[in-house]
């Protein structure tokens, strides 16, 4: 939203039903659309350094004088910015719209105005409602700001995974499938001066992943590959297997396969690691929240869900990896990593 409601008014809207709950959703949305609008024009950046008045602002940022400063009193309803004497500054909650969260909100907005028109009728009908690939493809700045989400948060993961999930011993050859930003492989690599790894993703995701490799110095050892991960795989004898935040966009029957497809690449003793939310985390109110309506957000754009860790370990059972073994990541703990041992 983020509005701050005292525990009466909470009480009114969420508890005794005094005042319409759903009321705060249309605020919430409003504010989303109001906060995008504002990291979109700089703003919050013109206001990193301290307080500025309204025609300061508006002469920096090349705005309109009015429709800033009805703006401005929009954000600073809703808790994004407070009204000083010396004029308007930034709060707790929009700081972190200075880092990566602004990428990540503008990314949602843009999202949610462009895709979840039609909602019901992909539930009604079970089938997808959209098709969130070749929506982005049509939209290069998108299409960068998902890139950027899935680089922020898999540098911040990545280097948790390779301290405490190993490979096996004596590991050379690791195969990424769909880690096309390659920040899991480079930290591998980073981690075993013996590893090579093969990063397999469609071409636009390998964009990140080109320069990620040349910063890390890893363009001997990292190999980039543009193909199909739903296709063929015919790659043998890996050590390794990553699939990372892949299996939750597509269907059952699709996903098992490629976790099938996957385990066939595996040498008898390498591993299959299979990281994903967890729908069943238990998490804190946001988290609880954020769950169930990203994966309402993966049936309507891409026929997908999130799986359970019991689908999961079944899966890999079946595609002859046993010994599972789960990990919870501190950094992020409604994603569990689940390692198997192909037989």
């Amino acid at each position: 939203m983020p509005l701050h409601l005292t525990p009466e008014d909470a009480r009114r809207y969420l508890e005794s039903g005094e005042a319409p709950g759903p009321h705060l959703d249309v605020i919430g949305a409003m504010s989303a659309h109001a906060a995008a609008a504002g990291v979109r024009l700089g703003l919050f950046e013109a206001l990193a350094d301290g307080p500025r008045d309204l025609p300061e602002l508006a002469a920096g940022l090349g705005a309109d004088r009015e429709g800033l400063r009805v703006l401005l009193g929009a954000l600073a309803a809703t808790g994004y910015l407070t009204s000083e004497p010396g004029g308007y500054a930034l709060t707790a909650v929009s700081r972190p719209l200075l880092g990566g969260y602004g990428n990540t909100l503008l990314f949602w907005q843009e999202v949610l105005a462009g895709l979840w028109g039609g909602l019901e009728e992909s539930v009604r009908s079970g089938r997808r409602g959209a098709d969130f690939y070749t929506w982005m493809a049509g939209r290069p700045e998108v299409l960068a700001r998902f890139q950027r989400l899935l680089q922020d948060q898999a540098g911040w993961l990545a280097e948790e995974i390779a301290a405490v999930v190993p490979l096996p011993d004596g590991a050379s050859r690791l195969l990424d499938l769909g880690g096309g930003h390659a920040r899991y492989s480079i930290a591998y690599c980073r981690d075993r001066p013996d590893l090579r790894a093969t990063v397999v993703d469609l071409p636009s995701g390998l964009e990140a992943g080109r320069s990620a490799v040349e910063s890390a110095g890893m363009s001997g050892r990292v190999t980039l590959l543009a193909g199909d991960i739903l296709g063929d795989l015919p790659y043998r004898d890996q050590d390794a297997v990553l699939l990372f935040n892949l299996l939750h966009g597509f269907g059952e029957e699709r996903a098992s396969a490629l976790l099938r497809a996957a385990a066939r690449t595996l040498r008898p003793g390498g591993v299959a690691l299979v990281l994903d939310r967890d729908p069943g985390h238990p998490g804190d109110a946001a988290a609880r929240a954020f769950t169930p309506l990203f994966e309402l957000n993966l049936h309507h754009t891409q026929g997908g869900r999130l799986y359970s860790p019991e689908t999961v370990t079944r899966w890999l059972a079946e595609a002859g990896c046993h010994e599972p073994r789960e990990y919870v990541l501190t950094r992020s703990p409604a994603h569990l990593l689940t390692v198997a041992t192909r037989a």
